[in-house]
């Protein structure tokens, strides 16, 4: 008998070690792309939204709280590398809230984030081994909480959900990972090696945020570009950094007037 996909994803939401949290994942992903768990029509409406599962450590604080370290020592691109594991870790439980939260989507859109989240849970080990292989692992430094907190403000609205967790905050990478792999290329070509896949796949990522955002925009009856901008003045505005990858951003579906959207409310 099949299970609730609903279900799984609660639970992926609710383990809290990185080693649990991965398993689970993994472990979910591949019964779903085997049809051994189903999108359930009657399912109990889901549980309003919380911190998910997470370990004790890293310690969670203000942004302005992470010292700025740079590239020239291990333990400044340890901080560095556990900054990206960290928001690979929060990414794994925003694929699994982005299903267990938005009922009533098509097949697709659960299919899409279900990737998503197995994809960002093979993005954190990878970058928790070489943490590991450099002495140090995850939780070693303090981290912030940021991707989670828009996705508590936006837990309401899966249009506002797509426009602001994707596009804004996880597209982010896509504009500063070119140049950190710059920067590392030639001191550390194990960790930008690992920067070359996550940005090559995170472009599909952003583009399903666009896509979705795009879905829920016609099912609302609104006009997508508008109410982007609107959606970026209401909530993104402190979070809005250029410069921007446009030929990523393009490639992950931001038309022409998305972008020039975001670099006037960024200005």
């Amino acid at each position: 008998m099949a299970g609730s996909l609903f279900d799984a994803a609660r639970d992926c939401l609710a383990a809290a070690t990185p080693e649990d949290k991965v398993a689970a994942t993994h472990a979910a992903a591949a019964a779903f792309r085997r049809g051994e768990l189903v999108i359930e029509a009657g399912a109990p409406p889901p549980e309003p939204i919380r911190m998910p599962g997470r370990p004790a450590r890293p310690r969670l604080v203000h942004p302005r709280e992470l010292p700025r370290r740079g590239f020239g020592s291990d333990e400044g691109r340890a901080a560095f590398i556990h900054a990206i594991a960290h928001i690979e870790f929060n990414a794994i439980d925003l694929g699994w809230d982005a299903v267990y939260r938005f009922r009533g989507m098509p097949a697709q859109y659960y299919a899409d984030w279900v990737a998503v989240a197995d994809d960002e849970a093979r993005h954190f080990t990878l970058l928790r081994t070489r943490l590991q292989s450099m002495g140090f692992d995850y939780g070693d430094f303090d981290a912030h909480n940021g991707l989670w907190e828009m996705a508590e403000k936006t837990a309401h609205d899966a249009l506002a959900r797509m426009a602001l967790v994707p596009r804004v905050l996880e597209a982010r990478g896509l504009d500063v990972t070119p140049g950190m792999i710059v920067r590392l290329r030639g001191q550390d070509d194990a960790t930008a090696d690992i920067l070359e896949v996550i940005l090559d796949e995170e472009v599909a990522h952003v583009a399903a945020g666009s896509r979705w955002f795009r879905w829920c925009c016609v099912r609302a009856g609104v006009d997508p570009e508008p109410r982007f901008r609107e959606l970026l003045a209401e909530y993104a505005r402190a979070v809005l950094h250029g410069p921007f990858n446009i030929d990523a951003r393009s490639a992950a579906g931001f038309s022409d007037d998305e972008l020039a959207a975001l670099q006037q409310l960024s200005a």
